[in-house]
């Protein structure tokens, strides 16, 4: 593991819930304002998040005021590699989406950064991870990612929710 890459840590998945809604609502804006810049800078978000770390992700900073200001009890943590995992997934549509820009395809690049908002609108309404559930198939990408960020399997359990269970 590189001196750069933090230790795996375990987060609030409504936290998770509530920037991803925040983000969708971004990515809504830069849609009606058509502002393919303020798209390209979800993305490098995203990619920054998934790389060194959830607690960079700047639309779920507010969280933790908005859980105390709610009085919200704890919940059960789940494993961070998913949501980073879901989050590079994100800013790889959106790195294609601002490529799609910049060669002139405004249409193509909306709607690769479409996608990704209604992925995070799902993440937001329903708890339906579409990235993390793609993480848990342990096809070779995730393999590849997590091996990436030096994650072991037994240095930290995770375990897959039930579709059922929304919060």
């Amino acid at each position: 593991m590189s001196a750069l890459t933090p230790p795996a840590r375990t987060i609030d998945p409504r936290g998770q819930r509530f920037g991803a809604g925040v983000s969708a609502i971004v990515l809504a804006v830069a849609f009606l304002l058509n502002l393919p810049l303020l798209a390209a800078l979800v993305g490098l978000n995203l990619a920054v998040s998934a790389a060194f770390g959830t607690r960079l992700f700047l639309p779920g900073r507010a969280w933790p005021a908005v859980r105390r200001s709610l009085r919200l009890g704890p919940t059960d943590p789940e494993h961070e590699y998913p949501p980073r995992f879901a989050q590079a997934l994100g800013a790889m549509f959106l790195g294609l989406a601002t490529l799609a820009f910049l060669v002139g395809a405004p249409v193509a690049g909306w709607v690769l950064a479409g996608v990704v908002a209604g992925l995070q609108t799902l993440l937001a309404a329903t708890g339906i991870c579409v990235g993390c559930r793609l993480y848990f198939l342990r096809w070779w990408v995730p393999s590849l990612f997590a091996r990436l960020f030096g994650r072991a399997d037994t240095r930290l359990a995770m375990k897959v929710t039930p579709l059922n269970r929304i919060r």
